[in-house]
């Protein structure tokens, strides 16, 4: 049986005639925080101060010992960040140069000292960009000549933050006779039947050439076996009336071990274990009389997709535990998300991530990864990306939360809208990837998922690839230059991208930012605000609405969240309303990679912003809405649940005051998985006099509509009780409970205010005059009262 050996010990860094003591898996940076001799780049602006270290050489070494019983030992490194030169006892191993693949190097017999040194990754970048000549890119930096995380060379949200290290597992592997190389289970179901076919790869030794061996696999019950001649072999399991793997929401997910063993006669010489499950999966890209969809099926079952977007969780990725995984997951579950995009800037995720979708019920939408820059394909890169591509597919599709392969982000979208075309001058850029390589990489591997060549894209180059008629759209217009109430102005297939930022919680802002004197321009907020003209576009978009404060950072800090869950509610609440047009929004972004001011819901220390909560709303199976329309206010109702829902609405026309002149009952049959759009009478609900508003209330749920900007509406000032209350059995656990005595509009308690690691389970709520609201507030050791209500904002009059 073949032994295995993890070398995560015994490891050190090389820095200067000292040896520090080195974590596997790691980072230069994370070995050098440990010992104190870098300050931590995501406090202040010591981003700077630490980029001299993405600029040196590196070097880690340990000893090997040659004992072994087997006939073969091999090193394998999981993953090498980046452009890395193995050597052991003085003779080179190998040479690597991407961050993406996993490296075996034969050490049989031989130990000493094993050295892997890294080079700086943009020393290889340039190195590449010389050889194939100059591509454009969004950003400054030459990430598109290295196959290595682009984010770490910095990003509209992100630091240049440029690390080197043994980021993934490194160990030992001893084996005798043969071993399994790989193995690719494709899972299909027809009818109540099940199938697992597993196409599996072997290698011999030696002496283990020719030898008879069996291979033999299991599942549900079912098992199989087969003769391996040579090196390859399919195993096929038919597995009667499988229980079905759901996303969240329509169903559970089960999950079945699969294993797979190698036998020499008796003796077992190698097994490979994974998860598995049972559904089918579309994506259905027929043409209509709106243009062309994109629809997702599961298990026949036509989806809105309700997703975000991922980013690497650390821009020092290594350090991203199991448990952080699960919980930051956690968190897009409980914001009713169904899917998470993995975006193309980053990493292909540790498994760690695709199990936790996997249980949590999570699609996974999986870029390859290419993003905002032109690619070149000749060599070295291009036998990089093969290799990359061809290793990641079958690494991940044991999984049944992986839905959808994605060629790039942005690239097509690129090169026909941001000048690539007459400056590349007939230089490749990455088309042949993703209309040639990676669809036939996908379809000789995993034929069992669908393929899009990029994220936008509109499926062929008849339309513009970020046409809204066509495929998939980034909706970035809105936030680069106009109001989120212009995401009403048309109805895309399926939104791939579209958000508004906001800055992190203050608590976040005071770790990363210790002893600055707050305000939107100070020193250390414009340093943790990385997009272009990133606070203008946030003052624009709070101006349009309220007046732009003036010295009242706190006042500030609450009008932007406002505005950001506002704009996220505003698309989603059109787009869903008008399903199945558009299939699906999926909002930039679910997480942050260190304290930032972003289009994230979570921040960069893990704190919930109010867009989170109001995500909850907003992917909820049920969600009404009041949305502006040309015939006047539309009553939205969807209805993602598997049951049909009487809706009987009532609807008030409100005075600014607080009273009543028009209250109207609608009743609304809604369809399973069906929405409506059901215009209201214009006559009894007519908002266009001044001080008035509509609120829409059924089953719990409630929307408002206020015809003007907040900075025109004549609100009153508001009052408001708050009182704290125990609950019974919960330590550290109190109910914060508002009554209001007038309209108090966007009702906030923000709890990082009242203790670091306090939380909340209530975002944004408007009251009525006499309606009251219980807030949840968990992590508050010392309740106060007063201390509640200062950490409580809402909407002023101007």
């Amino acid at each position: 049986m073949k032994d295995v050996t993890l070398l995560s010990d015994g490891w050190g860094l090389c820095h200067g005639d000292e040896v520090l003591p080195a974590r596997v898996p790691g980072c230069v940076h994370a070995d050098l925080l440990d010992a104190g001799l870098i300050p931590d780049p995501f406090i202040g602006a010591d981003e700077h101060e630490v980029a001299w270290v993405g600029d040196r050489a590196w070097t880690y070494t340990a000893r090997l010992t040659a004992e072994s019983a087997h006939e073969r030992t091999d090193l394998v490194f999981d993953g090498l960040d980046t452009a890395a030169e193995i050597t052991l006892d003085g003779e080179v191993l190998g040479r690597t140069r991407n961050m993406h693949r996993s490296y075996r190097f034969d050490v049989t017999g031989r130990g000493g000292e094993l050295r892997v040194l890294f080079a700086p990754a943009r020393e290889e970048a340039e190195a590449v960009r010389k050889a194939v000549g100059d591509r454009p890119n969004v950003y400054p930096e030459p990430s598109q000549y290295i196959r290595k995380m682009a984010c770490a060379f910095g990003w509209d949200w992100g630091p240049t933050v440029v690390t080197a290290g043994m980021w993934r597992p490194v160990r030992l592997e001893h084996w005798s006779t043969a071993r399994i190389s790989q193995v690719r289970p494709a899972v299909t179901v027809a009818g109540t039947s099940g199938r697992v076919e597993v196409h599996l790869t072997v290698e011999r030794t030696a002496t283990g050439a020719g030898r008879p061996l069996t291979a033999r696999a299991s599942v549900a019950g079912v098992d199989t076996e087969a003769a391996v001649e040579g090196t390859e072999a399919t195993l096929v399991l038919d597995v009667p009336e499988p229980e079905l793997w759901w996303p969240r929401g329509l169903g559970e997910q089960p999950l079945h071990d699969l294993t797979v063993t190698l036998a020499d006669g008796d003796g077992t010489l190698d097994t490979w274990r994974r998860r598995i499950g049972f559904r089918t999966i579309e994506l259905d890209r027929t043409a209509d009389e709106h243009g062309t969809g994109f629809t997702l099926v599961v298990n026949s079952v036509r989806l809105f997709t309700r997703g975000v977007n991922w980013i690497p969780d650390d821009v020092l990725p290594s350090r991203v535990t199991p448990e952080r995984y699960r919980h930051r997951l956690t968190q897009a579950a409980d914001a009713n998300a169904d899917l998470v995009r993995v975006w193309g800037g980053g990493i292909y995720e540790d498994e760690a991530f695709y199990d936790a979708c996997d249980e949590l019920g999570l699609m996974v939408w999986q870029d390859f990864l290419f993003a905002c820059s032109a690619y070149p394909e000749e060599q070295p890169l291009r036998g990089e990306v093969e290799a990359e591509a061809r290793e990641n597919v079958v690494r991940l599709m044991p999984h049944p939360s992986l839905v959808v392969w994605n060629g790039n982000n942005e690239n097509l979208w690129g090169f026909r809208d941001w000048g690539w075309e007459p400056r590349l001058a007939g230089d490749s850029w990455g088309e042949g990837y993703y209309l040639g390589l990676l669809p036939r990489v996908v379809a000789e591997l995993d034929p069992t998922r669908p393929y899009t060549a990029g994220s936008p894209w509109s499926g062929s180059w008849d339309h513009h690839p970020n046409d809204p008629a066509h495929g998939t759209h980034h909706s970035w217009e809105v936030w680069n230059r106009r109001d989120f109430a212009e995401y009403r102005d048309s109805v895309p297939r399926f939104v791939a991208e579209f958000g508004w930022q906001a800055p992190p919680a203050l608590a976040t802002l005071r770790r990363a930012l210790p002893g600055e004197d707050l305000a939107p321009d100070s020193p250390g907020m414009l340093h943790h605000q990385k997009a272009e003209d990133g606070n203008g576009k946030l003052n624009r978009g709070v101006a349009r609405h309220f007046a732009l404060p003036e010295g009242d950072f706190d006042r500030w800090h609450y009008l932007t969240q406002v505005v950001q869950a506002r704009a996220v509610a505003a698309g989603v609440e059109h787009w869903r309303s008008h399903w199945p047009r558009c299939a699906g929004t999926i909002v930039w972004q679910l997480n942050d990679c260190w304290p930032v001011s972003s289009w994230s819901a979570v921040d960069g220390d893990g704190r919930l912003k109010p867009l989170h909560h109001e995500l909850r709303r907003l992917y909820a199976d049920r969600l009404l809405t009041l949305q502006p329309a040309p015939e006047g206010v539309v009553l939205g109702l969807v209805n993602q649940s598997a049951a049909p829902w009487r809706a009987e609405v009532t609807v008030r026309r409100i005075t600014a005051g607080g009273s009543v002149p028009a209250r109207v009952p609608v009743t609304v049959e809604v369809a399973a998985r069906d929405a409506v759009r059901t215009p209201l009478p214009v006559d009894a609900l007519d908002v266009t006099g001044e001080g008035e508003f509509l609120v829409a209330d059924v089953d719990g749920l409630r929307a408002v509509h206020f015809p003007v900007p907040d900075r025109a509406f004549p609100y009153p000032r508001p009052r408001f009780d708050v009182r704290v209350e125990p609950v019974a059995g919960a330590a550290d656990t109190v109910d914060v409970v508002v009554t209001a005595h007038t309209l108090v509009r966007d009702l906030l308690l923000q709890p990082d205010r009242l203790a670091p690691d306090a939380t909340a389970d209530t975002g944004l709520v408007t009251l009525l005059p006499g309606e009251r609201t219980r807030i949840r507030v968990g992590g508050w050791p010392e309740p106060d009262a007063s201390a509640a209500r200062a950490a409580v904002f809402c909407v002023e009059p101007t």
